[in-house]
C-alpha cells in the first residue's frame, strides 16, 4: 500500500495498482472469514471485485476447507432481466464467487430478478436478513453518481430492501452492455441494512472514479450522494488504486 488515511470510522488505503488493491481486499476478506467461519458476507457483483474474488478462491484457507461455512448474501440485482442474463448480478456472482468458492445453495441468498412482484421480493429478502443477519462484512463499490448498491441519489433514502428507480448513470453500467434487455428497476438492500453491517469494505479503482472518491472523502452527508452515509458507520475501509486517488 502506498498511503493511508484514517478519519473517524472511515479508513482510506491507497494501493499502487488494481492488482495490489485486489490482493489487499482478498487478504482482508480471508482474515475475516477465518476469524468467523459462519460469517455472513454481503457481496457485490461487477468488474471491480472480480480479481478480489479470484484471489480469494486461491487462498490457502479455501483449499483446506476454511470457507466451508461461509454464507453469502447478494446485495442487489437488476430487476426485470433474466437471472441467467450475462449482465445480471446473479451471473456475475455465480461465475466469480459462488462456484469458485463452492458456496452451496443453503449458504446463499439473493434477490430474484424476475419475481411476480418486486415489492414482495424485497420484503422476502428483508425477512431473510432479519432472521439471519446482521451482515458481518459488506463489500461495496462506488457508483459514478455516488450510488451504493442500487441506492440511487434521491431526496430520501430507503432504509431496507426496496425496488429502486434507476438513474441514467446506472442504466449505462458496464455490466449491462452484454445484457439482452434493460432492467426495469433495481432491487437492493437499503442504507440501514448496509450500515448495520459489522464491517464495510469499499473498493474503488480507475481514473473514472476520481471525482466520486474525492466527494466521498468530504465529511458531508447527503441523500443526493448515498455513499456519504458511510460516514455514519464506525468501521469502513476504503481500498482504492492510485489511478482513483490521483
Amino acid at each position: 500500500m502506498s498511503a493511508s488515511l484514517i478519519t473517524s470510522g472511515l479508513k482510506l488505503q491507497v494501493a499502487d495498482t488494481y492488482e495490489a488493491m485486489s490482493q489487499a481486499a482478498s487478504a482482508y476478506l480471508a482474515g475475516e472469514i477465518e476469524n468467523q467461519r459462519e460469517l455472513l458476507f454481503c457481496a457485490s457483483a461487477g468488474s471491480t471485485p472480480a480479481r478480489t474474488y479470484q484471489l480469494l478462491a486461491g487462498h490457502p484457507a479455501r483449499q483446506t476447507g476454511g470457507f466451508n461455512r461461509l454464507r453469502v448474501l447478494k446485495i442487489d440485482e437488476w430487476g426485470g432481466i433474466a437471472m441467467d442474463d450475462p449482465g445480471s448480478c446473479e451471473t456475475g456472482l455465480r461465475t466469480q464467487l459462488l462456484r469458485p468458492l463452492n458456496i452451496t445453495p443453503d449458504r446463499y441468498q439473493g434477490f430474484e430478478s424476475q419475481p411476480g412482484d418486486f415489492k414482495q421480493e424485497c420484503e422476502r429478502i428483508a425477512r431473510w436478513l432479519s432472521a439471519h443477519g446482521p451482515i458481518d462484512v459488506c463489500l461495496l463499490g462506488l457508483g459514478l453518481n455516488g450510488h451504493i448498491a442500487l441506492n440511487e441519489p434521491a431526496e430520501v433514502m430507503a432504509p431496507h430492501a426496496h425496488p429502486a428507480c434507476l438513474t441514467e448513470e446506472s442504466l449505462g453500467h458496464p455490466m449491462l452492455r452484454a445484457s439482452a434487455q434493460k432492467p426495469s428497476c433495481g432491487l437492493t438492500l437499503g442504507m440501514a441494512d448496509i450500515l448495520q453491517s459489522r464491517r464495510i469494505l469499499l473498493l474503488v479503482n480507475g481514473a473514472h472514479k476520481q471525482v466520486p472518491l474525492r466527494r466521498l472523502l468530504k465529511p458531508e452527508i447527503s441523500p443526493q450522494f448515498p455513499a456519504s452515509f458511510l460516514w455514519l458507520h464506525p468501521d469502513v475501509t476504503v481500498l482504492c488504486d492510485q489511478a482513483a486517488a490521483l
